[in-house]
């Protein structure tokens, strides 16, 4: 099997300045697909693995206009990675297909259980506590405020989790769940989706009624 130290060495010259999709986040991803592939011992744990930590070779700010190009190049970028490092050639194909698949932006649906896998693994890194870290330092990136003044909820205007963090929680977050391909996936974006309702209504108690003036 590829050493873990080998895959962590790829993205050693990649920019780290992105503290959401740093090779935290990569552990946290391969971890939990070893979860998932619990239940699917078909799955290539390889191919699994390889995905896992090359998914983000190129990663592209949420802003950014090829935003959704950036799986299937970092899909041809770590093809070429794992040919130089010996990596079976027959898997490659299927490593592709995993990055590629992995991203929401991208819009591609996976059709191989190791893609299925790593696509609920990502997603899920995007839920509960690390999840709701990931969303708030981001938004901050991006200039976002946290909530709306006089409507944290969004209850009597159009939801913007440009313009507002608290807002990504309905726009995106909660709609995951919904979107994963394997049991256990679905069931851990539950657990962790109600996690997240509970902030919600933790932070709006705490939040006030304030003007939007």
């Amino acid at each position: 099997m590829l050493p873990l130290e080998l895959l962590s060495g790829f993205i050693s010259d990649q920019d780290d300045s992105d503290g959401a999709h740093d090779l935290n986040h990569l552990h946290r991803v391969w971890q939990t697909a070893q979860t998932l592939l619990r239940d699917h011992p078909d799955a290539d744990a390889l191919v699994v693995m390889a995905a896992c930590y090359l998914h983000d070779l190129v990663n592209l700010p949420k802003n950014h206009p090829d935003r959704a190009r950036a799986s299937t190049l970092a899909a041809e970028l770590a093809v070429a990675k794992l040919r130089e490092a010996d990596f079976p050639d027959e898997k490659l194909a299927a490593v592709a297909h995993a990055i590629e698949a992995h991203s929401f932006s991208a819009g591609i649906a996976p059709t191989t259980i190791e893609a299925k896998i790593v696509q609920d693994a990502d997603r899920l890194d995007a839920l509960g506590a690390v999840g709701l870290a990931r969303l708030f330092y981001t938004a901050g990136r991006l200039g976002s405020a946290l909530a709306h003044a006089g409507d944290p909820l969004g209850t009597a205007r159009a939801l913007d989790d440009r313009a507002y963090a608290l807002d990504h929680i309905e726009v995106k977050l909660a709609t995951l769940p919904a979107t994963m391909q394997t049991a256990a996936g679905h069931r851990l974006g539950e657990e962790r989706l109600q996690w997240l309702r509970q902030f919600q209504a933790t932070f709006v108690a705490e939040w006030g009624a304030g003007s939007d003036s």
